[in-house]
């Protein structure tokens, strides 16, 4: 009697997850073209961004010592960072770098500009394996 009820309880819960995965997930050809074109246009937001001084305050650019984004490794994010004392995300060296060579204001998490150079800088180094933690 046991083992028919786990048997029983093991089937429901596989019926569910095919019931709730035959939901999710269901898109077309055209929706993920459309999803594709938003990104692609946050990307080049934070690309303009990227080598605008508009984010600092003394003419200074992110491009300026990262031409296409080089030698921001987001793929081995989070790790320690020397400049901030911890182990920190990719946004954090970002606002640290908006706050000190550029002069600017931190960017919160959630702020579109924030987003669009976090696309940007990830896009210029897709295909890169994830490495988180290395140095």
């Amino acid at each position: 009697m046991k083992v028919l009820k786990i048997f029983a309880g093991v089937l429901a819960v596989l019926l569910a997850g095919l019931v709730f995965s035959a939901q999710a997930d269901e898109f077309t050809k055209k929706d993920v073209e459309r999803w594709q074109a938003e990104y692609m246009s946050v990307v080049e937001k934070g690309r303009g961004l990227w080598t605008s001084p508009e984010l600092g305050t003394n003419g200074v650019a992110c491009a300026q010592c990262h031409p296409n984004a080089a030698n921001t490794h987001p793929e081995t994010y989070p790790k320690f960072q020397k400049q901030l004392g911890k182990v920190a995300e990719l946004r954090q060296m970002i606002n640290w770098c908006l706050q000190h060579p550029l002069e600017g204001a931190e960017l919160a998490a959630d702020d579109p500009k924030m987003i669009a150079i976090e696309a940007y800088v990830n896009w210029e180094r897709r295909g890169v394996p994830l490495a988180p933690g290395k140095h």
